[in-house]
């Protein structure tokens, strides 16, 4: 149906008086005709909270959990457990430094073992750091091959040990989830833990086995 605007601004009014408070109504215009587009402000509201609601549902191990894997350490500190901090950053700092040592010695003997093969014509006429050296010397006669040993084994030992980092990286945000789940476990006096030995019948064998029955619960005062 074609509408005159004014006239179709007229109904969108009306129909807007009609409709819920959280709906409003818009009018599009284009032309001749008119578009009437109902929105929802409670959709738009939800679009604009989602990270926010969605963050205010993880719950404290979440939110431990979130922190730890946004700043390593931050969800120790949401925990209460500042002590865990300094642990937390030797930890990362010992790793950082075997990565970075490892990786530099990788490279040293990566670079004499290029120049030594002349795998690269930019290594032409060039002697390596370890040319004259008594293990890795070129007049040795596995010096060569130590080069290429100690190249391997610095890449290994490099390549673990940021294994090593990612795995401590997730184990501190595992803690940090444990032990907000931890806090609000109920560790109050009234807990109580009622061990009660008895029997237990074994269908398959046609006998019983003695065992004890452990009941944790809440004593009333």
């Amino acid at each position: 149906m074609r509408l005159a605007p004014g006239i179709a601004l007229l109904v969108a009014l009306f129909v807007s008086q009609l409709l819920p408070t959280q709906a409003r109504a818009q009018v599009v215009t284009s032309g001749p005709d008119s578009v009437l587009v109902i929105t929802s402000e409670a959709d738009t509201a939800q679009q604009k909270q989602f990270f926010l609601s969605g963050f205010k549902n993880l719950g404290r191990p979440g939110r431990a959990a979130l922190f730890s894997a946004v700043i390593p350490g931050a969800g120790q500190v949401y925990n209460g457990a500042w002590w865990k901090v300094p642990i937390i950053y030797a930890t990362g700092g010992v790793l950082g430094y075997f990565i970075i040592d490892n990786n530099n010695k990788y490279q040293d003997f990566r670079t004499a073992l290029n120049i030594r093969t002349g795998r690269s014509d930019q290594f032409a006429q060039v002697y390596d750091a370890y040319y004259d050296d008594r293990i890795y010397g070129a007049d040795v006669q596995v010096g060569t091959k130590n080069l290429r040993s100690s190249r391997d084994f610095y890449r290994r030992n490099r390549d673990l040990t940021i294994i090593l980092s990612v795995l401590a990286y997730g184990m501190q945000i595992a803690e940090a989830y444990v032990h907000g789940h931890l806090r609000e476990f109920d560790v109050s006096d009234n807990l109580s833990l009622r061990v009660q030995p008895g029997v237990f019948q074994t269908p398959a064998a046609n006998s019983v086995t003695p065992g004890l029955t452990l009941t944790l619960y809440t004593r009333t005062k």
